[in-house]
């Protein structure tokens, strides 16, 4: 399986500000997802933290202002600009800014810039002030209109001690948005995929719930995984405190029937629908108004089914169409493939992903998973993964989800 960041060449652009310090950070996370990452610095980003620290986690040289004129001439910034799939420059400051707004190439990273053939990222890090002020705007302005695209900043504490808009975004911020732009013309680049994830929590009380133990995990992988491929995803939640993987649009379902509402409305033109989510296959029939003292004793509870979120997909499938591909989920804890593929039937899905919710390393509130995948096409046979990461996992259903799509008519 190829890493979202794998065979992919970032130039880094560093400019002066205390937030160099997340670059750092940044460049660590993007070579540990395999891109090749070479990092340029201004002067001023020089006085903050050093080239031999970048050095320390790329494995490759960073470069300075000097190596504009150093053995390879003038050359150098001709040769990082076309090599770049990506240039991301985080922090910038409002001087570069206005450099880049200018086309002024003074150093070897604005020099860089204005030879660069590739997506342009930049990352704003300055003092509140100098954020709004009307020439930092216009310039933000010019670059957008250019194509280039800010993430941030953030409001927060600032260097200066203020608080206000101004503070760098999160490195993991940033790599999400740079895997977005890194996917905006991968293979499912203009199709709407629908995510579900995490559980639903169905109301006894208004204080108390009915809820299971998924963490939402595997569904949030799945959405990253479907934005790796440049789909417009949709993720319908759960009760989760996940963050959101930049890129994805965010729909709170909490009950079963909040998620059923909010699948059927996401249906149209929608070229996939995984439904990772773990849905209460129960709800109480008539919750209490007030909150259930413990002094009355134990409540009886009758339960009543709540809504079948896939077989209600499946009807609207037959009907409009859509989705194109219905991609299940079977948590079980005994008979996994039987059980799981009586759901693939009965729910009339393409594929199903079982998972032993009793194998060791696997199921709710842990990173790995252990799953078969099994076809509603014809003398298909299971497909047994190993034991994988839940990332790696979602790799694999959205590898399948192409495939599938890939030999349709």
């Amino acid at each position: 399986m190829k890493q979202p960041l794998e065979d992919r060449y970032i130039l880094l652009g560093v400019t002066g500000s205390i937030a160099a310090y997340k670059a750092v950070e940044l460049a660590s996370k993007l070579t540990q997802g395999g891109a090749r990452v070479d990092v340029i610095l201004t002067q001023a980003a020089s006085q903050f933290v050093t080239p031999l620290t970048f050095q320390s986690v790329t494995g490759r040289p960073a470069y300075v202002d000097s190596d504009l004129w150093g053995r390879e001439g003038h050359v150098l910034h001709i040769g990082l600009g076309k090599a770049g799939h990506l240039l991301a420059i985080a922090p910038v400051s409002a001087n570069t800014l206005a450099k880049l707004a200018s086309g002024l190439a003074d150093n070897l990273l604005t020099v860089t810039a204005l030879a660069a053939q590739c997506p342009l990222l930049l990352a704003p890090a300055m003092d509140g002030g100098m954020f709004t002020h009307p020439a930092t705007q216009a310039n933000l302005e010019t670059l957008r209109n250019r194509g280039a695209v800010i993430v941030g900043p953030a409001e927060g504490h600032l260097a200066s001690g203020l608080v206000g808009i101004g503070r760098m975004v999160e490195p993991a911020e940033l790599l999400g948005q740079i895997r977005l732009l890194l996917a905006r013309n991968g293979p499912l680049a203009g199709k709407k995929v629908v995510v579900t994830a995490g559980g639903t929590q169905e109301p006894l009380d208004p204080v108390r719930v009915i809820a299971n133990r998924s963490s939402g995990k595997q569904g949030f992988a799945l959405a990253q995984a479907a934005l790796d491929a440049g789909a417009e995803v949709v993720l319908i939640c759960g009760l989760t405190y996940l963050p959101t993987p930049p890129g994805a649009r965010r729909v709170e379902a909490h009950t079963a029937e909040q998620m059923l509402s909010a699948v059927l409305a996401e249906m149209p033109q929608a070229e996939a629908l995984i439904m990772a989510a773990a849905v209460a296959d129960f709800r109480p029939a008539a919750p209490a108004v007030g909150k259930i003292k413990k002094e009355a004793g134990p409540p009886k509870v009758n339960l009543e089914p709540t809504p079948d979120i896939l077989k209600a997909v499946a009807s609207y499938k037959r009907q409009h169409g859509w989705p194109r591909y219905t991609i299940g989920f079977a948590a079980e804890s005994h008979d996994l493939l039987a059980n799981a593929r009586s759901k693939l039937q009965a729910k009339e899905l393409d594929v199903i992903v079982a998972n032993d919710i009793n194998a060791q390393n696997a199921g709710f509130n842990v990173d790995t998973n252990r799953v078969t995948l099994l076809y509603a096409a014809e003398n298909s046979a299971p497909e047994e993964l190993p034991l994988l990461s839940k990332n790696q996992v979602a790799q694999v259903v959205i590898e399948r989800l192409l495939g599938m799509s890939e030999d349709a008519p």
